[in-house]
């Protein structure tokens, strides 16, 4: 029996997770015309249904559902998994796209908002590709899409638990493409750099203010269009812009002791930043 190198996403059911925004609802409008039925799930239903409503318009023949989902609760995220599958249908793809970030000295950090985002970035995403996994193999066909971030190849002082997350899902996705390739399905992650979206504003709370130049940040739409295109032609990891591609290959060629004498000055202005904010009130 030949070997699938490409997810089935033309004509297939796909869940997708986090889409109510940024990334996620750029992701659901690349996939609309390709895909039969898409379910978007996130907490935000109100945003999903505005979406569901406008794609439908755009895409008259696609089925969407939509499931409101506190995914940083491991069961209900579980739970949503096996619900589609009983009243949508089967799941060819999955898009684990649900994630948020934090950006500070981890010390500062409090232990609960860390801890949500660790449980939403590593639990849940494990969680739903453990449901979709074994289900996937039984039929022989399928794909899941797991969004990761250049942090999940390569870290920096002020993004430590953020990019630790990623690291899991980083090796979660290349350890699970070998294990499931012989079976027919396809696991891909994407790993974007600086992507307009809300993600500084709801992950820096010390930083919200500090933007990046434009000029190195790549739309959620260009981001989007890169995932499904990679993802569809079977690639490992989705690189979405020439410069999170030259910001990789600059990290693996510079040598860790390098890394950490510069990153020593980072964050050593960064902490000195945070406190000076925090002291302001």
């Amino acid at each position: 029996m030949a070997v699938a190198s490409k997810p089935p996403i033309d004509g297939g059911t796909v869940l997708l997770t986090g889409a109510s925004a940024g990334i996620g609802r750029a992701l659901a409008e690349e996939l609309a015309p390709r895909v039969a039925k898409l379910v978007i799930a996130a907490r935000r239903v109100e945003r999903l249904q505005a979406l569901a409503d406008a794609l439908r318009a755009k895409h008259p023949r696609l089925e969407v559902h939509v499931r409101g989902c506190d995914l940083g609760d491991v069961a209900a995220a579980r739970a949503l998994f096996d619900e589609v599958e009983r009243s949508v249908g089967p799941v060819d793809v999955l898009v684990n796209n649900a994630g948020v970030g934090d950006i500070g000295m981890f010390d500062l950090a409090e232990w609960g908002r860390l801890e949500k985002m660790i449980t939403l970035n590593v639990t849940s995403l494990a969680a739903l590709a453990h449901a979709a996994l074994p289900r996937m193999i039984a039929r022989r066909r399928g794909g899941i899409l797991n969004v990761s971030s250049g942090f999940g190849l390569e870290y920096m002082p002020g993004f430590s638990a953020y990019a630790a997350s990623k690291h899991f899902v980083s090796a979660l996705t290349e350890g699970l493409r070998v294990e499931a390739r012989p079976f027919g399905v396809v696991i891909s992650q994407v790993c974007p750099g600086p992507v307009r979206t809300e993600f500084q504003e709801v992950a820096g709370q010390d930083f919200a203010d500090q933007k990046l130049p434009s000029f190195v940040e790549i739309s959620a739409e260009q981001c989007a269009r890169a995932a499904v295109r990679g993802f569809a032609k079977g690639r490992a990891i989705i690189l979405p812009s020439l410069l999170i591609r030259f910001a990789m290959l600059l990290g693996a060629l510079t040598p860790r002791w390098l890394k950490r004498l510069v990153y020593r000055i980072v964050a050593n202005e960064m902490r000195r930043r945070q406190e000076q904010r925090r002291a302001a009130g």
